[in-house]
């Protein structure tokens, strides 16, 4: 059984509990108990806690369980200090700050997302009545890592400057869900449509982007889509924008045959989608049974290249991936695909491609 951990917004709130604890009772705190959205109690070692005069700092490290990800192992600083009232919760060293519309926070707002505040700010209520304290806290948050670590995020891409965010819905992080990575392309997606686009570029990865720029369009506003084709066009759907969706035949041919994650593991019909549509383009069985013996599409491509196909069968792929992005999003928005190969360049259109790409300000 895989082992769960806590996120960095558990980190944070549990964080600022003991820090807030060694304020009112004037002595260290060793471990400090926090409950987590998921109505799990945590009880997490504090490390390096300090007093300091009208403040108190302490901190407790990021555990990814068994989906380690960048901030695994990461120590989540919480420096907290007595205030009149209420609770102010701000970001330090390490953590980003919000500079794109379309964000969990406001723009300006340090990147401490709405869940993880709400925990901070239960956590210091229940010290506050357990201490019999009527005042409020002032809470800065900080990694003292994170600006390194945000290197090896999305965070840049999102839009979040200067370190990585302080996340978490549920307050504990579920080993090898797919979940997170599906929100962080929703939450790049979002972003695009508050800054008011009404046609979005995808691609599946840094090869689609590249491409993306040899016909003109500015690759860093392409959304990256991952392997999650389906869930791209779902949110689309709810956004109400219009897709042009950009990638290498590898991946592209999956969606030909109705495939909408395009992840190995799900599914790897490549070489017999292929072969189903030489066939059909005038090829013969011995054909389509060189097509199956690749082990690459563009091994398959030299093939069809030899029987002069390549044309023919391209045409047929984007007829069916425009059939089937068509049928994923209900006709609820425009849809289009443009197919390329590394080694033999742009395959095919379909048939709304050419206009959206000149919408996008793109038109090689």
């Amino acid at each position: 059984m895989l082992r769960c951990g806590h996120t960095t917004g558990t980190c944070a709130a549990a964080a600022s509990k003991a820090a807030a604890e060694m304020l009112l009772s004037g002595r260290s705190i060793q471990s400090v108990s926090v409950a987590t959205p998921k109505g799990i109690v945590l009880n997490l070692p504090v490390e390096d806690a300090v007093m300091n005069g009208g403040s108190a700092s302490c901190a407790v490290r990021k555990d990814g369980g068994d989906d380690i990800d960048a901030t695994h192992g990461a120590l989540v600083y919480s420096t907290v200090s007595l205030s009149p009232s209420d609770i102010s919760v701000d970001g330090g060293e390490g953590v980003g700050r919000v500079t794109r519309r379309g964000l969990d926070q406001p723009l300006g707002e340090s990147a401490i997302n709405r869940v993880p505040r709400s925990m901070i700010r239960d956590a210091l209520e229940d010290v506050a009545s357990a201490y019999g304290y009527t005042g409020g806290f002032s809470v800065v948050i900080s990694v003292p890592e994170g600006r390194r670590i945000a290197e090896s995020t999305f965070n840049p891409r999102l839009g979040i400057e200067g370190g990585i965010s302080i996340l978490g819905t549920s307050g504990i992080v579920e080993p090898m869900s797919e979940t997170a990575i599906v929100r962080t392309i929703e939450t790049e997606m979002d972003m695009r449509a508050a800054e008011g686009a009404k046609v979005l570029a995808a691609v599946p990865g840094n090869y689609g982007r590249d491409f993306a720029d040899t016909i003109g369009l500015d690759a860093d506003s392409a959304v990256k889509c991952s392997n999650f084709i389906g869930e791209m066009l779902d949110r689309a759907c709810a956004l109400g924008t219009d897709i042009l969706l950009i990638g290498n035949l590898g991946k592209m041919v999956k969606l030909a045959g109705g495939i909408m994650n395009t992840h190995s593991r799900n599914a790897d019909c490549r070489m017999e989608i292929l072969a189903a549509y030489t066939v059909m383009a005038g090829g013969d069985a011995s054909d389509a049974r060189r097509v199956m013996e690749c082990i690459s599409t563009d091994d398959a491509l030299e093939v069809l290249e030899e029987k002069g196909m390549i044309r023919r069968v391209s045409e047929l792929l984007a007829e069916r991936i425009e059939y089937h992005m068509n049928h994923r999003t209900g006709g609820r928005i425009r849809t289009a695909a443009i197919v390329y190969s590394s080694v033999y360049g742009e395959l095919c259109r379909t048939s709304l491609a050419d206009s959206m790409l000149r919408e996008l300000g793109g038109g090689a």
